[in-house]
């Protein structure tokens, strides 16, 4: 895959709908405004707007399209006249953008839309009730050029713990770009590893455990190629969801490293909190806020180096503090 160059500290970049930043594209003639994406998102973020419809050639307002035919290699063609078939227009636009806008670190996708829907886009049969599991004919192209994009559909970004994991992975793949902007060297992909280790366990210790592994093995392989690989393996590995039973194990991991440090009563009191988190009783923050006091007062280099618990400032906010 290729990338763009990206300097650290700029703006970050997503792709992203036009007709949710308010843009009248839309088939017919209106907008899809997201104020969420626009007010809290477009403080941190710098959008990259695209309506893919509009870039074919298909006017405002125009004949709407929809997905027909096979789920799996659907065509998009006119609702009203079937002669209309765009689908190779829009893939070939998505293969072009996927190339053009390869400093993008994500990417907020229209749901539902023929276009640009992710998942559970209707495909219309002949007969029968359409089908719910086609993916947009843009957005799939696209997404085929740059597979391991954090990409999202906006009606999910409302619901919390998937907004968090999007964010997260934004963040994750931005400092992935970073490292190749320098180049990519066994070394920096060994420190790029031991810096996201706790994450990394936070969604699947498999995963973690098998990166690990690969990582070790890194200075013996085609670098270019491990480093395609490991992106692939990472991604997939951030895409499944934490949960409070595998945040609590990582924020007992690191309880771990206190134990010289710190006395009975304090470790009792982190304990607590740990089990009240993974019980429902407490949120997340309240353990952690408690560690981050400790390891400010016992630093650990292992432990400031991890973005568990030293996110992107950013990143902070826009998780709610965590």
């Amino acid at each position: 895959m290729t990338q763009s160059p990206v300097a650290h500290g700029t703006k970050i970049r997503l792709g992203i709908s036009s007709c949710l930043l308010g843009q009248k594209v839309r088939f017919d003639g209106n907008h899809k405004l997201d104020s969420f994406l626009t007010g809290t998102l477009g403080e941190y973020f710098e959008w990259v707007p695209v309506c893919p419809e509009v870039a074919i050639g298909l006017g405002v307002p125009r004949p709407p399209i929809r997905l027909v035919g096979s789920p799996a290699a659907p065509r998009a063609v006119g609702v009203k006249d079937g002669s209309l078939d765009v689908t190779d227009k829009l893939a070939t636009y998505g293969k072009q953008q996927a190339r053009k806008l390869g400093d993008l670190s994500g990417y907020v996708f229209k749901s539902r839309s023929p276009s640009c829907g992710i998942e559970r886009v209707k495909v219309y049969q002949h007969s029968g009730a359409p089908a719910k599991s086609g993916r947009g004919i843009y957005a799939d192209a696209f997404l085929c050029g740059q597979p391991w994009l954090p990409a999202e559909e906006e009606g999910r970004l409302s619901i919390p713990r998937l907004r968090e994991n999007f964010i997260e992975r934004v963040f994750v793949y931005r400092r992935w770009q970073e490292l190749m902007t320098r180049g990519l060297t066994a070394s920096r992909l060994v420190e790029f590893h031991t810096h996201h280790k706790l994450a990394l366990m936070a969604h699947d210790v498999e995963a973690y455990r098998a990166l690990g592994r690969w990582v070790a093995q890194a200075g013996r392989r085609n670098l270019r190629k491990t480093g395609q690989e490991y992106l692939a393996r990472l991604m997939q590995a951030f895409q499944r969801l934490a949960t409070p039973a595998r945040h609590a194990n990582v924020l007992m991991h690191l309880l771990g490293y206190l134990k010289k440090q710190i006395d009975a009563e304090d470790k009792a009191e982190l304990l607590g909190m740990i089990h009240a988190y993974r019980r429902g009783e407490a949120p997340f923050a309240t353990p952690l806020t408690l560690l981050k006091h400790h390891f400010r007062r016992h630093p650990n280099p292992y432990v400031s180096g991890q973005t568990y618990l030293n996110p992107d400032p950013r990143e902070l906010l826009l998780r709610g503090g965590l």
